[in-house]
């Protein structure tokens, strides 16, 4: 009888050790199923044309990138940036929103200049398409229906450059109240700009002189041999002049002739002023569109913005190189100075 209970016995404590193992097993499975169960991670690829060279480009990009890893988009991670440069113009641009479709992005910024928005436009029309218009009205152009309703698959930013170029001239007139005397450097990429600045300049009965570039690249210093009689200038806001900014403004301080522009940089650069939006800002504002577009947002549904930040910038320096002074009132309203 004792036996009986012993094996009995033997095959309960067996019974319990085959369960405890079994049990363990599982357990020790656990993770290992937890693991095969979780989705992969999403990846997702973007697209961007831009223009190497320009001011906006260069000085937007590390912000934009910047702010889409604040967001939750890290290259490298979840995050395929497909970058193609279209410094050649329209043509390239086309060429490389083309291959950005067949390469399956899921999303095309396009930045600055208008060419990169239609070379956009062109490759897909269900692609969502977010826009930094600098030199040109989406609106206008009809690219988007309206600031609170955009419609279609494009919303983004634009900057109202011919408002901005009208508060160019307003600061140019305050800061020389004694000079009459206007010139405008612009291109055809600037026209509506020039029409502001020539209505701004005629209300303020300022004499203005047209000094239109063509056939790129510029000839800056035929440019400013042309404007020798000139008392000041207005520089707009074209892709094709940043990338010469430098010159320009070495040329304006041989000249003796202040300057207001549209970057900060052409200040930094020697520019004596400029009257701008922040332009990493815009930059900011556009990766938080574009990310909420990737996370399921439709750009129809967005609003496009436009900036609310601007920058007034003087060049002391300049000021000095050139022989002039700059009244108090223009002074107190400069957000930065550089001496």
């Amino acid at each position: 009888m004792q036996y009986g209970v012993g094996r009995h016995g033997m095959q309960l404590d067996q019974l319990k050790r085959r369960e405890v193992i079994t049990l363990l097993g599982g357990a020790a499975a656990w993770p290992l199923a937890a693991r095969a169960q979780q989705p992969t991670a999403k990846i997702s690829r973007i697209g961007i044309l831009g223009t190497r060279g320009t001011i906006v480009f260069d000085t937007g990009y590390a912000a934009f990138i910047d702010e889409l890893r604040r967001l939750g988009f890290t290259e490298g991670q979840n995050l395929v940036v497909e970058y193609q440069p279209t410094d050649m113009g329209r043509e390239a641009a086309f060429a490389a929103a083309a291959e950005m479709v067949r390469s399956k992005v899921e999303l095309i910024l396009a930045e600055g200049a208008e060419f990169n928005q239609q070379a956009a436009v062109a490759a897909s029309r269900t692609i969502p398409i977010v826009i930094t218009a600098n030199s040109y009205d989406p609106i206008a152009r009809g690219y988007v229906a309206s600031l609170a309703r955009p419609g279609g698959n494009i919303t983004g930013l634009f900057q109202r450059q011919p408002d901005l170029t009208r508060k160019r001239v307003e600061l140019m007139r305050e800061a020389f109240p004694e000079k009459t005397q206007l010139a405008v450097l612009w291109d055809a990429i600037t026209s509506e700009q020039f029409e502001a600045a020539e209505h701004a300049a005629k209300s303020l009965n300022l004499q203005l002189r047209s000094v239109k570039l063509e056939n790129p690249p510029y000839d800056f210093e035929a440019a400013f041999r042309a404007m020798v009689d000139a008392q000041m200038l207005l520089v707009l806001s074209s892709y094709l002049f940043s990338s010469s900014r430098s010159q320009i403004a070495e040329l304006a301080i041989r000249q003796h002739l202040p300057t207001m522009t549209s970057f900060k940089a052409y200040a930094e650069a020697g520019g004596l002023m400029s009257y701008s939006a922040d332009i990493p800002q815009i930059y900011r504002r556009a990766a938080s569109f574009v990310a909420k577009i990737l996370q399921g947002m439709k750009p129809a549904d967005l609003p496009v913005e436009q900036p609310t930040k601007f920058e007034f910038i003087i060049n002391l320096k300049t000021a000095k190189a050139i022989g002039i002074g700059l009244p108090t009132s223009i002074l107190l309203r400069a957000d930065e100075v550089i001496e």
